[in-house]
């Protein structure tokens, strides 16, 4: 049995109990190091891949935002924008991980699909997409390839129509993560991660439009002004940032704060992504001074993850179900800097059940020294708002 497949038979206890009891120490430190030793070798070529294909993909976005065009916005049925930059990255992303891995089975969990593109007057928008795909891969130069052709792109963006689950590994891939941020110049994100039988086993998220320095408090006026960072985790080897350019990696951590009055949180830029009033309900009680702050994609999860912030909150709207390409990348990205990701009630997120997350009303991150206090104000928050309706 792998590592994985045993730490799937594990229970999952509330955070809310695992606080209030004294975890149990390893036997040996040396047993310990040994089993984090054979988790981080075992995705070492997966990561390196993932990191590959997400800056290739950052490269494809950047050039497009840089250029927008009206008939580059299309609109899905749930009337959220799509750009050929989000479909070109898929392809990219697709295709790039079949050439890095070809004779393994491949899955991939994405948000898009070729639908849209096979209507009728949808013609230039695809060969628009597929000259944006080849461009990116002929300036890269890794992948010996013959130019591709409309079809081919059709069918990398199909290459995402897994459903995932808990057996074997999957791919999850939102191409752009935040794509009315793109739409706008703000920021979004390329997210990519692995599972290995249910468990998010790395996470790498590209940032082009994040700066390196803080985007928080004091530091958000440093005169580095450097824009574009790549953010990648492996199961038990931390969570490192450099800039999408290739500078050395940094480790990072989350934020060490303690009291929750000097604490900062993000929270979704677009209103309908997020119950403000509830957040605003949880910071009152928690003693949050500073105002939230909104950004869009999981580009949240990464500032988090090297302590701009100590808190994001995240409550969607009634009725709408979370998809695990909207949290996949990120959850790791924060926990192995140290964070804690769970549910509303102190559950770890699931992502073993399909495309969709079980969750118990949303999701909040924070540290585990503030978690406690979190759990406790969402508690009551949500009690309240219940209550009055």
């Amino acid at each position: 049995m792998t590592i994985i497949s045993c730490l799937r038979t594990v229970s999952k206890p509330s955070l809310i109990s695992q606080f209030s009891k004294p975890k149990p120490k390893p036997k040996t430190q040396q047993s310990s190091s040994l089993v984090v030793s054979s988790i981080v070798m075992s995705y070492d070529k997966e990561l390196a891949a993932a990191k590959k294909v997400a800056s290739l993909a950052a490269r494809l976005c950047l050039k497009v935002q840089k250029a927008l065009l009206q008939s580059d916005v299309q609109s899905k049925n749930d009337k959220s924008p799509v750009t050929v930059a989000d479909y070109g990255s898929q392809a990219l992303v697709s295709f790039a991980l079949q050439k890095e891995f070809p004779s393994e089975p491949f899955s991939l969990v994405a948000e898009e699909d070729s639908k849209d593109l096979r209507q009728d007057g949808a013609q230039e928008t695809l060969e628009r997409i597929t000259k944006l795909v080849n461009e990116t891969l002929a300036s890269d130069g890794a992948y010996n390839t013959s130019t591709l052709s409309t079809e081919d792109v059709i069918r990398a963006i199909d290459g995402g129509k897994s459903e995932g689950g808990s057996h074997g590994r999957h791919w999850v891939l939102d191409p752009i993560d935040g794509t009315k941020g793109f739409v706008r110049g703000d920021q979004y994100a390329i997210a990519l991660a692995l599972l290995d039988e249910g468990k998010v086993v790395l996470g790498v998220l590209a940032c082009p439009n994040l700066p390196l320095a803080s985007i928080v408090g004091d530091n958000q006026h440093s005169s580095n002004n450097e824009v574009g960072c790549l953010f990648f985790a492996q199961v038990g080897a931390g969570t490192y940032m450099q800039s999408l350019s290739g500078s050395l990696p940094v480790k990072v951590q989350v934020t060490a704060i303690e009291n929750s009055e000097e604490a900062s949180f993000f929270e979704s830029y677009e209103a309908a992504h997020s119950n403000r009033d509830l957040s605003s309900l949880i910071a009152k009680k928690l003693g949050v001074k500073a105002p939230p702050v909104r950004i869009d994609s999981q580009a949240k999860y990464g500032a988090l993850s090297r302590g701009d912030g100590a808190i994001y909150l995240r409550f969607p709207r009634k009725g709408y179900r979370e998809k695990i390409w909207d949290h996949a990348a990120g959850s790791i990205v924060v926990t192995e800097a140290g964070g804690v990701v769970t549910d509303a009630a102190g559950y770890p997120l699931d992502f073993s059940k399909g495309k969709h997350l079980n969750l118990q009303a949303g999701i909040i991150v924070t540290n585990q020294k503030l978690m406690p206090a979190l759990l406790k104000a969402v508690k009551e928050s949500l009690e309240e708002q219940a209550s009055s309706l």
